[in-house]
């Protein structure tokens, strides 16, 4: 499937800030056999006095700008074709839930892709008894590793709401979990946490989402979003599976991958500090648009 993607966050401020400084990971990545980024531009206005372009540990692409004279404005712009790859049905290879520490014990890789960097305590996330005991609730006897990201993450799609207005974007995960409401962020973090609290490796992943408009309407431009869901590791033949928890679904090619991390503090569409005061405005628009739609 190929997308067309369109991105723009624009950021206000009061008064002009006297330098800025943001990290960006906005371009999707490159995944081999699963998707491809035939071509990405990601552009600021004003024009920055410095750009530096470079992977992360995890190899998601990041770009630093830095702005020195005073601006009163930022804009940030993507333009990217992607083709993401349709994946065989899903097996399940995994062992049972018991037996996945010994493949861990096993397994000596500290690379990017390594499980072990995703199994305790990130900078946003820490292991809660409450998250734990919820996973534990949804476990059976013999239940695999899938089999348990599986249901821990389609109870928590029941019991929680999407409510945009809940929680922002630094809520404690706790916090949007005692209220059971959030957004795609607040589902992902909580679900990672309940897998890590009972030992399943999982990590955070940041995109974006094609979505649909509802029958005999037409899409509106911009109505699209960054998304996030989880991948979590679920055994040496199973690797990596992708989870939405949001929406009760393996990622499929629907979902554009932009970058992995352990929680958002790792992927952050757009960070940075700057020397202002007085309030400031975001504001964000996304096109996920089918490249077949495009042309028709």
């Amino acid at each position: 499937m190929l997308y067309d993607i369109g991105l723009k966050i624009e950021h206000g401020y009061a008064s002009p800030a006297e330098g800025a400084r943001t990290l960006a990971h906005l371009l999707p990545r490159t995944i081999w056999g699963q998707q491809t980024l035939i071509t990405g531009v990601l552009e600021a206005d004003p024009w920055p006095d410095e750009r530096i372009d470079r992977t992360d540990f995890f190899a998601n692409a990041v770009t630093e700008f830095a702005w020195r004279a005073p601006v009163d404005s930022l804009v940030l712009s993507l333009q990217a074709r992607v083709e993401r790859i349709a994946q065989p049905q899903t097996l399940d290879f995994s062992p049972e839930l018991g037996g996945l520490a010994c493949e861990l014990a096993q397994l000596r890789d500290i690379g990017p892709e390594s499980p072990h960097h995703f199994r305790g305590a990130s900078p946003r996330l820490a292991l809660s008894p409450a998250m734990t005991a919820f996973a534990r609730e949804c476990l059976t006897p013999g239940i695999t590793a899938q089999q348990a990201v599986l249901a821990i993450g389609r109870r928590l799609h029941d019991e929680m709401k999407f409510d945009s207005d809940a929680t922002e974007v630094d809520t404690p995960p706790e916090e949007a979990f005692r209220l059971r409401h959030g957004v795609c962020q607040d589902f992902s973090h909580i679900l990672i946490a309940c897998l890590r609290g009972i030992g399943v490796p999982a990590g955070y992943v940041s995109g974006f989402l094609r979505t649909l408009p509802p029958p005999g309407r037409e899409r509106l431009a911009g109505a699209d979003a960054m998304h996030a869901w989880v991948r979590a590791w679920v055994g040496v033949d199973g690797g990596w599976l992708e989870f939405d928890p949001t929406n009760d679904l393996l990622v499929g090619t629907d979902h554009v991958v932009v970058a992995y991390g352990r929680d958002y503090s790792d992927v952050a569409p757009d960070r940075g500090v700057l020397r202002t005061w007085g309030k400031q405005a975001i504001d964000q628009a996304v096109d996920v648009i089918p490249v077949e739609t495009a042309a028709a």
